[in-house]
């Protein structure tokens, strides 16, 4: 059984920040459960592009407000609490944050903990142990 608080994981290693976005990493890799589970928080007023090339990400918006735009499409999703966005097809997307957001994240497969976004917005694709 693994029991963990956001608490203990602040300030860590888990507690990963690049530009407007901050990644409590709560379940990684090394905890052998097949998916890595973070808090996210992304600063109001901001814009960020993501593309989960290697990666299938669900999302659990639990605070604050923006929008996401499938940049592949172009179609435009309102955020706010309660609502849930998975990236299962890979889709290039951008996140615009009008009051602070607070979101719940899986990964599939898991991140390791020190991963963060290259310049096409994408994490790098997993390392295969033998």
């Amino acid at each position: 059984m693994i029991v963990r608080t956001t608490t203990e994981i602040t300030g860590t290693e888990r507690d990963i920040s690049a530009g407007a976005w901050r990644s409590k990493r709560i379940i990684l890799a090394g905890d052998g459960v097949g998916f890595s589970f973070h808090e996210t928080t992304i600063e109001a007023a901001s814009v960020s592009e993501f593309h989960y090339q290697h990666h299938v990400e669900a999302v659990w918006v639990v605070e604050g407000s923006g929008t996401l735009t499938d940049l592949e499409t172009g179609e435009v999703h309102p955020l706010g609490p309660g609502t849930m966005y998975l990236l299962d097809g890979h889709e290039r997307h951008r996140v615009t944050v009008d009051e602070q957001m607070r979101m719940l994240c899986v990964f599939n497969p898991p991140v390791t903990g020190d991963e963060v976004h290259d310049e096409t917005g994408a994490y790098p694709a997993p390392q295969v142990v033998a």
